[in-house]
C-alpha cells in the first residue's frame, strides 16, 4: 500500500508527538497554520510537519486525519471538517465521550470513514510509548494500525463499534485524573493542620500511592484548564451508563481553580495548594 499523507488537527504536545510518530509511514504530515499559535507552529518546526495555509488544503492533500484538540472544540472542528466533505479517514482521538464520538462519526459518514481513538499513556517523546486505542471499520483501523506500525505510539483495536476506544479512555482518565485531585485536596487539608510529611510517610508505605507524590500537585495545576474538561466528558458518559456523576463534575469543578496557571512549568507544590484553598 501507498504511503499515506496524515493531516493533523491540531499538534499540540500530544498532536504533535503522535503526528511526528506517524510520519515514519507516511507520504507527508501536514498541519494547518489559519489560526493557530507560535507555539503550535514551534511545536509542529520541531516535529518537522508540513505547514499549509488553510483547511481546505490539508483535507483536500489528506487521505488520513487525526484530530487531537481540547475536548470541548472536537465537534466544532469537525463540523468544519464535514463542511469540506473529507472523503478520507477520520481518527477522532480527543477525549471525548462515547455519545459523542458517535454524533462525529453521524456528522461525517458516509462521505468520510470515522475511527475512534483514544490515547492513553504521556506524548510519545523521551522514551514514552502510549498506547492509541482504536475502534471502529476493520480496513480503517488495519490503515492506523500500519500507520503507526515500529513507532512510539502502539496501537491496539478494541473491535468495530465507535465508542469503545473512547470509553475506555474516559474510563482510565475517570481515576486518573481524579486520584491527582483528591491528593491535592488530602494534602492540603493535612497541611493545614501541619501532618502532611506524616501524610506523605503514610502514604509511601502503601505501594504506588498517588498520595507519595505529592511534587504532582504542581503538574496538575498546570493541566487543569485541559484535565477538568475531560472529567466533564467522563461525567457525561457516566451519566449515560445510568452512573453517579457527581464526583467527576466536584473533580472538575475543583481543576477550575487553577484555571489561571495553565501550563505553568514554574509552579510549586505550595503555590498550587495556595491556589487551591481561594474560593
Amino acid at each position: 500500500m501507498d504511503q499515506p499523507t496524515v493531516g493533523i488537527l491540531h499538534p499540540g504536545s500530544m498532536g504533535a508527538a503522535v503526528a511526528a510518530c506517524a510520519a515514519t509511514n507516511a507520504a507527508e504530515v501536514l498541519w494547518c497554520e489559519a489560526g493557530r499559535s507560535s507555539a503550535s507552529a514551534a511545536r509542529a518546526a520541531q516535529f518537522c510537519l508540513t505547514p499549509v495555509a488553510e483547511l481546505a488544503e490539508l483535507l483536500d492533500r489528506s487521505d488520513i486525519v487525526i484530530s487531537l484538540c481540547p475536548p470541548a472544540a472536537a465537534e466544532d472542528l469537525a463540523h468544519d471538517v464535514a463542511g469540506h466533505r473529507f472523503t478520507g479517514v477520520y481518527v477522532e482521538a480527543n477525549a471525548i465521550s462515547p455519545e459523542r464520538t458517535q454524533r462525529i462519526a453521524a456528522l461525517l459518514e458516509p462521505e468520510a470513514t470515522v475511527v475512534d481513538g483514544g490515547v492513553v499513556g504521556s506524548p510519545p517523546v523521551g522514551g514514552k510509548t502510549p498506547t492509541l486505542y482504536l475502534s471502529g471499520a476493520v480496513a480503517a483501523t488495519t490503515r492506523i494500525e500500519a500507520l503507526f506500525a515500529g513507532t512510539a505510539t502502539r496501537t491496539a483495536v478494541l473491535g468495530t463499534k465507535v465508542g469503545k476506544a473512547s470509553a475506555l479512555k474516559l474510563a482510565y482518565a475517570s481515576f486518573q485524573k481524579t486520584s491527582r485531585v483528591l491528593v491535592a485536596l488530602a494534602i492540603g487539608m493535612a497541611r493545614e493542620h501541619g501532618v502532611e510529611q506524616e501524610l506523605i510517610e503514610v502514604a509511601s508505605k502503601r505501594t504506588n500511592s498517588y498520595l507519595s507524590e505529592p511534587q504532582y500537585v504542581a503538574k496538575t495545576a498546570a493541566r487543569a484548564w485541559r484535565w477538568g474538561p475531560e472529567l466533564e466528558e467522563a461525567a457525561d458518559a457516566l451519566a449515560a451508563a445510568g452512573l453517579p456523576p457527581e464526583t467527576l463534575r466536584a473533580a472538575a469543578s475543583t481543576l477550575a481553580r487553577w484555571h489561571e496557571v495553565k501550563d505553568d512549568g514554574e509552579l510549586t507544590l505550595t503555590d498550587a495548594l495556595d491556589r487551591l484553598a481561594q474560593p
